[in-house]
């Protein structure tokens, strides 16, 4: 993979960085791309209205409403503690947060009353805008932003929507019995793939802790970043929950034959395209992720499996656990119903979001809870 390089403005400063120090890891090349302080696709500071991709949580509001209704269930189960927190990973501008406020706000009081709700983002630019969305709730003491998780989370959730996906990979390729590195380099007509060994045993206990045989020339990603921080979480969380709502698969099928090339992709102007290389920070660069990771790295640090379903079974749980009061209002037009359950099927579609996405939910320190969302449909 080679690409003739675009004028951004990151490009020379990785193209400097490769002729002074040679090639670079993927995760390094990407994570520039997404998150450099100046020129990353997130970071930047000039951030445009329209980005190159569509979210749950802008399909409908209906998406942070069911989410609610989880944590609602999961404050009760553990016992309906006076201080509950939800911190929410990548919370971007705050409107997922603010879904999730209003709706406790409106419907559950005492919950509301319990809530301390921290977005964690760690763009600068993306934690300005939350102040705008979420004024009430910051008056009333009951959100706050930073860059990192809190050091300690006493009970409650910590949950994440989109984020693993845009965590910084690393790219191998099976070359007979060895796996071997894909680094980015320098050719004359811009970046390109070069091969070398491993720059991490990780790489390598990575696929073998998971039973992870690829085939002869397959490419796959490698989300440490992703391991790291699954790890992170559970150890920082003392009771409780945490969600993780991403597309992807578990390693079975994520690492089968139909992946032969891996799942890396670019968004650009609302078109995937697999030319990482075209634009460095103006792309938005993702990879499916290992759900089956995320789960055996979590019990590293005292995280259980709780239920692995798609995105359809989540919300269409939780909208039948609740009668499917979401879905309808009296203060809404009968138009505006209607409105609203278009947008509801945009979220379970099977052929769209509902299967593509799915959700993971791990506890610790409690007994393995019963939860409505992973109930069978």
């Amino acid at each position: 993979m080679a690409s003739r390089s675009e004028p951004t403005p990151l490009a020379p400063l990785l193209a400097e960085q490769i002729r002074s120090h040679g090639p670079i890891t993927f995760a390094e090349y990407m994570e520039a791309c997404l998150y450099h302080p100046l020129h990353g696709y997130y970071t930047k500071p000039e951030q445009h209205p329209k980005r190159d991709y569509f979210t749950s949580v802008e399909a409908s509001p209906l998406f942070g409403r069911l989410l609610a209704r989880q944590f609602h269930e999961m404050w009760h189960l553990l016992g309906r503690p006076d201080s509950f927190w939800l911190v929410e990973v990548g919370a971007g501008p705050g409107h997922l947060a603010k879904q999730i406020l209003d709706c406790a706000a409106a419907s559950w009081p005492d919950f509301y009353e319990a809530l301390r709700f921290i977005a964690v983002e760690r763009s600068a630019s993306r934690r300005a805008l939350q102040s705008k969305a979420l004024g009430t709730h910051i008056q009333g003491a009951k959100f706050v932003s930073q860059q990192a998780l809190p050091d300690e989370i006493p009970c409650g959730c910590i949950f994440s929507n989109e984020l693993i996906d845009a965590m910084p990979v690393h790219r191998v390729i099976r070359e007979g019995n060895n796996l071997r590195e894909i680094y980015v380099g320098l050719a004359k007509n811009g970046r390109c793939d070069e091969l070398g060994d491993l720059s991490s045993d990780a790489l390598e206990e990575y696929f073998s802790g998971q039973g992870i045989s690829l085939q002869e020339e397959q490419q796959a990603e490698v989300n440490l970043a992703a391991c790291r921080w699954i790890v992170e979480a559970g150890e920082k969380l003392k009771r409780g929950f945490v969600i993780t709502i991403d597309y992807g698969r578990e390693a079975r099928e994520l690492y089968d034959e139909r992946h032969m090339r891996g799942t890396l992709l670019a968004y650009e102007r609302h078109r995937a395209t697999e030319n990482v290389y075209r634009a460095p920070g103006e792309q938005d660069l993702t990879a499916h992720v290992n759900f089956s990771a995320l789960d055996i790295y979590g019990q590293k640090s005292g995280l259980v499996r709780t239920g692995f379903v798609s995105q359809c079974n989540f919300l269409l749980a939780l909208a039948r656990h609740g009668d499917f009061a979401d879905l309808q209002s009296d203060e809404l037009s009968a138009a505006e119903q209607t409105q609203r359950r278009l947008l509801f099927k945009t979220l379970i579609n099977p052929e769209g979001m509902g299967e593509t996405f799915q959700v993971l939910i791990q506890h610790k320190g409690i007994s393995p809870p019963s939860l409505a969302g992973l109930e069978p449909l």
